[in-house]
């Protein structure tokens, strides 16, 4: 009776345990954390909480307060749409934030004392970012020319030149500029004018170059684009802005890919981004000169890393970078004038997708979102940098409670390069057995798979797959020859190093050869494509998300238009031998070579990748006779971000692997 007794609960426990395994359920339910400010005192944290809404379709914001002694929490602000990018006030008494007025960014003021936020602008256009004035109770923003105002019979043209910039543009683009707003009573002042524009990132990507201002409030560090259409983004240099007088004048001599000016503490420098040697194909470092104007020179060289943050050390002899660096987040302590020290980070991996999320604070202690192999997003708190990171929240409890797969680092070798990825296991994986093996290709391609919380492959590895995520040629985890190897050759040599990884991976005995996936997103879906045409019998079913498939699209559609050009050298059109490399090196050229049944994902409104090459793909294999579908998401942006159409994006990668893996 006893033994049946406990076969009963061993039995319910294991029905438990396999109920709880992570599902398309989970991933709604795991909460969003970004943009933590520690205050000017050091005693408390200011971070954006979102939680996905499907019934209104939309993720719902607070922003939260964090004791960083206690760990107690206060929300400051709820229901506000499009809220964000809150900031603190020099002396800690105010917080400023963003959030959505009748469609348009507003700046918010809120009392630490008490109180109630209040609305500070009312921009036509919207406020893109703002920063306080220090020592002033101003605050500058940039925010997008007003249209100019027709009457008449010409009120009804629309005609507008084309120039540099994605095919859905409806109307020639604006120029941004900077403005000033007293914090108690006034009128906002514009600061700069003219046909150029400050920069405006389209998702994803770095945020858009902040306001940086000296220490003394006087000037305004800020970047200076040559033409609002994107395809010009990069002739763009910095600039110093004389507030009072409005005068602007160049930090250095150069003309193209400078951004991210700051200010040192003491106003003496300013740090900035700038790629290797001026070539856009090499990593990007980090600059330093004289905040008077003069050379500027790179302090990040011996990182080797695509450096996509700098953040002043409170004494301003040095600055904490990161970058990517093989399967994870890469901290530094860099000085001016010294060798950089890396921070322990253990399991945690910062998030950094383009750009660290964190925050400096008075005594350099360092705010931070990460998450571990099996935990999602939490804030995370650095006393200095030599401590280790003290995890403060605790939102997806829910989630780390789930039974999970593990996730581990590989490596190999492939064409003289060490090469990396991520493989996440099912959660009752036996080295013993045969399992599918799905790739998911991470996009980019100047990007990287890291040993992290990643709600896709948990939800693939659940399905009893393993998931294998390939850091190919071209990832900016691994330094500069590696990452510039892919210039002129886009496709062959990422597609040999991916391959060599799965041939890694089918060594080790428990890979079942025929039951292999490809699957992927933007640059992912490029990689997609390419290895379904040109390793036909490898692949058993794909999923082509927003795919890359003809680099002649990129260049003549794409919101980077001809800035796509650097990636061959130049001008499809100005050269034959270069027309054929663009050809050669895009994957529809081989797509009818393709035999696995494909799954087409892509946005109806993506600037970043146009629809027109699904369609292509769609086509060739149709009229191949091959097994497809193309669903379409009438939502703008490189991918939804949207809870529902993610969700669902979700549930057709599941039940389209599902039915050709099983």
């Amino acid at each position: 009776m006893r033994l049946t007794k406990w076969a009963t609960l061993l039995f319910a426990a294991a029905v438990t345990l396999s109920a709880a395994r992570f599902g398309i359920e989970n991933i709604g339910r795991i909460v969003r954390l970004s943009d933590p400010q520690i205050a000017p005192n050091g005693k408390s944290i200011s971070v954006v909480v979102s939680h996905a809404n499907y019934d209104e379709d939309r993720y719902d914001a607070e922003l939260v307060l964090i004791d960083v002694a206690t760990h107690a929490q206060r929300v400051l602000t709820r229901d506000r749409r499009g809220l964000g990018q809150a900031r603190w006030s020099p002396d800690g008494t105010r917080l400023a934030f963003l959030a959505t007025v009748e469609g348009k960014s507003q700046i918010f003021l809120m009392p630490m004392s008490g109180g109630d936020s209040w609305q500070l602008t009312k921009s036509p256009t919207g406020v893109q970012q703002f920063a306080w004035r220090p020592g002033h109770n101003e605050i500058a923003f940039v925010a997008t020319d007003e249209a100019p105002k027709v009457t008449g019979e010409e009120r009804h043209n629309r005609s507008f030149e084309i120039q540099n910039n994605d095919y859905l543009l409806q109307e020639a683009p604006r120029p941004a500029h900077v403005w000033l707003i007293p914090t108690d009573k006034g009128a906002a002042r514009k600061l700069t004018s003219g046909s150029w524009t400050l920069p405006v990132s389209l998702p994803p990507s770095a945020p858009s170059s902040p306001l940086s201002w000296s220490p003394d409030g006087k000037r305004l560090a800020i970047v200076k684009v040559a033409s609002p259409y994107t395809g010009d983004s990069d002739r763009s240099a910095i600039q110093l802005l004389d507030v009072d007088s409005g005068q602007l004048h160049a930090l250095t001599s150069r003309a193209h890919n400078e951004t991210q000016p700051l200010f040192s503490p003491d106003g003496a420098h300013i740090a900035h981004w700038y790629p290797r040697d001026g070539e856009g194909k090499n990593v990007n470092e980090i600059y330093v000169g004289p905040a008077s104007g003069g050379d500027t020179a790179s302090v990040t060289r011996s990182i080797d890393r695509n450096v996509q943050r700098a953040m002043w050390m409170p004494d301003g002899k040095a600055m904490l970078v990161s970058a990517n660096d093989g399967t994870t987040t890469g901290l530094w302590i860099q000085p001016i004038d010294g060798k950089p020290r890396r921070i322990e980070l253990g399991k945690v991996v910062a998030n950094a997708s383009f750009w660290l999320d964190a925050s400096m604070g008075p005594a350099g202690e360092l705010a931070f979102t990460g998450t571990e192999p099996t935990r999602p997003a939490e804030l995370y708190y650095l006393t200095s940098s030599t401590s280790a990171p003290e995890r403060i929240t605790d939102f997806n409890r829910e989630t780390a409670a789930i039974e999970l797969g593990r996730t581990e680092t590989v490596h190999w070798e492939n064409d003289g390069f060490h090469a990396d990825g991520v493989v996440t296991y099912p959660p009752d994986f036996v080295a013993s057995k045969k399992y599918p093996l799905v790739l998911y290709v991470h996009g980019g391609p100047r990007s990287s798979s890291k040993e992290a919380f990643s709600s896709r492959a948990q939800l693939l590895a659940a399905q009893g797959w393993v998931v294998f995520e390939p850091n190919y040629r071209g990832s900016d985890n691994l330094g500069n020859d590696y990452q510039a190897a892919i210039f002129n050759d886009a496709g062959a040599g990422p597609g040999r190093d991916t391959m060599a990884g799965v041939g890694m991976l089918e060594k080790r005995g428990f890979v079942d050869s025929s039951r292999m996936a490809v699957s992927g997103w933007s640059y992912g879906g490029y990689m997609t494509t390419w290895l379904l045409g040109n390793y036909p019998d490898r692949w058993k079913v794909a999923i082509a998300g927003a795919a890359v498939t003809d680099w002649l699209d990129q260049y003549d559609y794409g919101d980077a238009n001809v800035r796509r050009g650097t990636a061959f050298g130049g001008s499809p059109y100005t050269d034959a031998k270069r027309l054929q490399a663009y050809r050669d090196q895009s994957p529809i050229t081989y797509a009818n070579r393709i035999k696995a049944p494909t799954l087409i994902l892509s946005d109806t409104g993506d600037y970043r990748v146009p629809i027109t090459q699904s369609f292509q793909l769609y086509h060739t294999l149709v009229d191949n006779g091959i097994t497809t579908q193309f669903i379409a998401y009438p939502v703008s942006g490189h991918s939804p971000s949207d809870p529902v159409h993610s969700r669902d994006i979700d549930r057709r990668w599941v039940a389209w692997l599902d039915k050709y893996l099983r």
